[in-house]
């Protein structure tokens, strides 16, 4: 089955199906199942969940094409990682960067770590370093694999198999939606799947690196995200529409 110019209905009944079919399939599985859709994407971000997706891929030669953003204020621990994944698994990741003039004007309106100051102008930073790179990365793409996982936070605990992004026109599929990372960490192990070292050292979910820390003890995964904020719901506006990311982050600092 493959698609090409479905319509927005047709592809959220589409999504609805899979989000059946997901439930009862493993991993390889799933991943198997969206290649068939048509050009799929996986945009990840070296972080575990996603390295367990890219080690899929690799392992199963699939035809999903593999991306990352690289934002420009990435760890050097991520940046040395995207090498070695594509060493162990024989892989191409696509680097999609910002453009110097939208990091300039961002620069030039906010400063460049204008970020801290609110809200807006830390989703401005992402808009810039993060959603138009991502742009890029799924033009004429027909399904968007995500690394998405329900226990990752609260904001997430809904997350199904398979859903429409209407916002962007395609299928998107999150094949980890029900692991946890008792599996996820399985997984690694047994697979021998190269992670980031920042992870052994309290940072489950890794972005840039001026805006993650580690965690603390008993915190969510993603507490260590945009962490100068309060509201714990915040999102960079990849998963959710980036008005509605803002909006839910009108209460923080």
């Amino acid at each position: 089955m493959t698609i090409h110019h479905a319509s927005g209905p047709r592809l959220a009944e589409l999504a609805a199906t899979l989000d059946v079919q997901f439930e009862k399939l493993d991993l390889a599985g799933r991943l198997a199942l969206a290649a068939t859709l048509g050009r799929a994407v996986f945009t990840t971000s070296l972080g575990i969940e996603d390295q367990v997706i890219t080690a899929a891929i690799g392992l199963d030669r699939l035809d999903i094409e593999v991306a990352t953003l690289e934002t420009g204020r990435l760890f050097p621990e991520t940046l040395a990682l995207i090498d070695e994944t594509e060493d162990r698994f024989d892989i191409e990741i696509r680097r999609f960067m910002p453009e110097k003039a939208d990091v300039d004007a961002y620069a030039a309106q906010y400063g460049l770590n204008g970020f801290y100051e609110s809200v807006e102008a830390r989703h401005a930073c992402c808009h810039v370093r993060k959603l138009k790179p991502l742009a890029r990365a799924l033009e004429g793409a027909v399904v968007w694999v995500t690394g998405l996982r329900r226990s990752q936070s609260g904001n997430r605990a809904s997350t199904p198999f398979a859903e429409y992004d209407a916002e962007r026109g395609l299928l998107k599929v999150n094949p980890l939606a029900d692991w946890s990372l008792d599996q996820i960490n399985a997984y690694v192990e047994q697979q021998a799947v190269p992670t980031n070292p920042l992870h052994k050292r309290g940072y489950p979910s890794i972005g840039c690196e001026p805006c993650t820390r580690a965690i603390k003890p008993g915190e969510p995964e993603r507490a260590g995200r945009w962490w100068w904020e309060n509201d714990e719901k915040r999102e960079c506006g990849l998963h959710v529409p980036e008005a509605a990311a803002a909006s839910a982050n009108s209460t923080s600092l």
